[in-house]
């Protein structure tokens, strides 16, 4: 598909945002063919460590198998669909909460307790559903489509762009997970442009040379530069004129990065209308003393400005619903990432059947 020039294009119409349908089709169509961040290797760094994470709707199992490494599965047992998960702390074995059944750490079945196996039940066609995974830079990736593409191929170059700077390197510290009533496009399109920094967050635009910001495309991931200048709040330690990187990978990850500290941000559909933000915080150093300063100011700031984007893209979501709207245009200046990122949505729409 031929992409529109920037300063002819028009924006994706509101009903890719508000038509309920969009839900399962953007859950199954889209996030549960592509990659999806789920979490910090080093939770696996044990052998019998297990990690759990939604996966596109999907219940997903992360263990460290002592005799085969790192391994995933869907969380569902295969009796009746039932949960399933570690019996307590280092797993020697899964177990299904609802009937019993149990699993061994590489997915075979172990035991079916009171439950009598006739002649045509078949223990090797009843193991764990396995699910691919990677990782990439500490992170933890499953995708729950065999044929799309190695996660490589969605984060290549970003090592090389960030450099000095790694996403490796930083060890997990804390969750947050904040709720918006919107859809989870509105989100990801907000965290898309710069455009808005004046006007939402007056306070930290104050804190960056607005003019040099700028925007780079490649491929399935933008980036969004900018320095810092004057009175930068958490980030005056790290001095002025230090680089902020924004990079969102395709569809749902954002990683905001900068010396010392990585935040992974990824947006959760919960239905046409809401979503959920999971804020994994990374630091190069939790705990010294300054770094504890730094961390519990970073938290604040972070927080405020989470703030400030649920509050207008809730609003935004309420004007994509109205009848005065239907579709819009972009900043040549402004919403190139954006841009970029809605023309992989036509592309992918397309090919699953969406009216583009």
């Amino acid at each position: 598909m031929t992409a529109v020039p920037l300063d002819r294009a028009r924006t994706p119409p509101s009903a890719w945002y508000t038509d309920p349908r969009m839900h399962d089709h953007d859950r199954d169509a889209l996030l549960a063919r592509t990659w999806q961040y789920c979490g910090a290797a080093s939770a696996l760094a044990e052998p019998g460590s297990s990690l759990h994470a939604d996966v596109a709707g999907r219940p997903v199992v992360f263990v460290n198998d002592p005799e085969t490494g790192v391994r995933a599965f869907y969380s569902v047992c295969q009796h009746r669909g039932g949960p399933v998960g570690v019996r307590c702390g280092q797993a020697t074995f899964f177990q299904c909460r609802y009937h019993g059944w149990t699993y061994n750490l590489d997915g075979s079945l172990r035991g079916t307790p009171q439950f009598e196996r006739g002649p045509s039940f078949d223990p090797g066609a009843h193991g764990l559903k396995p699910v691919r995974h990677a990782e990439w830079g500490g992170l933890l990736f499953a995708c729950t489509d065999p044929d799309a593409p190695d996660l490589d191929e969605f984060v290549a170059g970003i090592d090389a762009l960030v450099a000095p700077l790694t996403v490796d390197g930083k060890a997990f510290h804390m969750r947050e997970v904040y709720p918006v009533n919107c859809n989870w496009k509105v989100y990801v399109d907000n965290y898309l442009e710069a455009y808005h920094l004046p006007h939402v967050h007056p306070e930290y635009a104050r804190t960056l040379d607005y003019a040099g910001y700028r925007e780079e495309l490649h491929g399935w991931w933008s980036v969004q530069r900018g320095r810092l200048e004057g009175d930068t709040g958490y980030y005056g330690a790290l001095g002025e004129g230090v680089e902020l990187f924004y990079l969102m990978v395709w569809p749902n990850l954002m990683l905001n990065l900068a010396a010392g500290r990585l935040q992974v941000n990824m947006v959760r559909p919960l239905a046409h209308d809401r979503c959920e933000v999971l804020f994994d915080y990374y630091y190069a150093d939790s705990t010294s003393d300054a770094a504890r300063a730094a961390i519990a100011e970073d938290s604040v700031v972070s927080a405020r400005i989470q703030a400030e984007d649920a509050e207008i893209c809730e609003r935004v979501h309420q004007g994509l619903a109205s009848p005065a709207y239907d579709s819009g245009c972009y900043s040549a200046k402004r919403e190139q990432a954006l841009h970029h990122y809605h023309n992989l949505l036509r592309e992918w729409y397309g090919k699953s059947g969406v009216p583009v």
